[in-house]
């Protein structure tokens, strides 16, 4: 889930003003009602029920790094790379229906499993499981050496919109633009360390069941219960179905699962440390420092970490070509619950 910092912003400002997303020009089965827009930064509004139907034919599996990463492709091999990124407690198929819509228009799409999710795994039982957030940007930028892709549009919700931030601010010679749900998602560990409101804290319980023994064992056990109701309070209007659920839990079940997502919540929170040898990347993210690539930004109107404002709250952090789209009647999970407005803004932000 997102940044600590982030959502008391949120808190202390009041609830998000709504800009519009239009959905003009794309079609999937289920698609979002929209209404048109009038050009950049107009406002834009979509309210879509999507249950969450999309997936890949078959997966794909390329060493990179200290990893043996699975990803899903789509579109043409010679396309414009999109990298679409997941976040917790989710998997690629976030973007089953966000991939065909971009490879339709020419895109190669590729979808890879974060570290400790799906058919993603180290090559080295002796790896630290660490899940700081500067190694899963390595992780990426290792994927695109990998496939040999020099630079690609980066879209991300949730962890992944933290790690294409990070790829945007410190390697944007490997980003084109980039597309963020909630913004700038870059962790200050010194300021996660600041109480926020009792207000605040309580949507962050997670956290700290994280932090405790009984926590690590408790999530280990409930992993598919614990997703299912985060899920639910965070996207309240998503009536996603049984076998929707059940088709990303199937990632939860990777062995490193439970390790990195502890691990990651720890790191955040410093309860846990990282690998020295990222020590100067991390401090370079600490600065937090601005992301110059043409971005897009988007938040769900009823998504309880968006920060308020229209994305006022992190606007400075973007310095180059940018939009704002706020989507009426969505949660946390973008891609899934309106995907015909997350791939426009994908196709939209190349063309800046």
């Amino acid at each position: 889930m997102i940044d600590r910092r982030t959502f008391g912003k949120a808190i202390g400002a009041g609830a998000a003003g709504t800009a519009a997303a239009s959905l003009t020009g794309l079609s999937s089965p289920s698609s979002a009602v929209a209404v048109p827009s009038s050009g950049p930064g107009a406002d834009r509004a979509a309210t879509a029920s999507h249950t969450g139907g999309g997936s890949f034919p078959a997966l794909k599996r390329v060493e990179a790094g200290e990893l043996t990463i699975g990803y899903a492709e789509a579109g043409p091999a010679h396309g414009p790379a999109v990298v679409l990124l997941h976040g917790w407690p989710y998997d690629i198929h976030s973007y089953g229906e966000v991939a065909p819509l971009l490879a339709a228009r020419g895109h190669r799409v590729i979808v890879p499993y974060l570290r400790g999710h799906g058919t993603t795994s180290f090559l080295s039982p002796r790896t630290f499981r660490n899940a700081q957030q500067s190694v899963i940007a390595l992780d990426i930028i290792a994927l695109l050496n990998a496939l040999k892709i020099e630079k690609a549009v980066f879209g991300g919700f949730d962890w992944g919109s933290r790690t294409a931030d990070i790829i945007a601010a410190l390697w944007p010679e490997r980003c084109r633009a980039l597309v963020s749900v909630t913004g700038y998602l870059i962790t200050n560990r010194e300021k996660n360390k600041l109480p926020l409101p009792p207000s605040a804290e309580w949507a962050w319980w997670y956290q700290y069941y994280f932090a405790t023994e009984r926590g690590a064992l408790g999530f280990e056990e409930y992993r598919h219960e614990f997703a299912k109701l985060i899920w639910r309070n965070v996207s309240p209007t998503w009536n996603f179905d049984d076998a929707t659920f059940d088709r990303t839990a199937a990632a939860f079940d990777n062995p490193d699962y439970v390790p990195i997502v502890v691990h990651n919540y720890r790191w955040r929170l410093g309860l846990a440390e990282g690998a020295p040898r990222y020590d100067r990347l991390e401090a370079r993210l600490a600065a937090a420092p601005d992301i110059a690539v043409p971005t897009i930004t988007l938040d769900g109107e009823l998504d309880p970490f968006t920060p308020a404002g229209d994305g006022a709250a992190y606007r400075s952090k973007f310095t180059g070509p940018y939009d704002h789209r706020t989507l009426k009647g969505i949660g946390h999970n973008v891609p899934q619950e309106a995907p015909e407005a997350f791939a426009e803004a994908v196709l939209d932000v190349d063309r800046f």
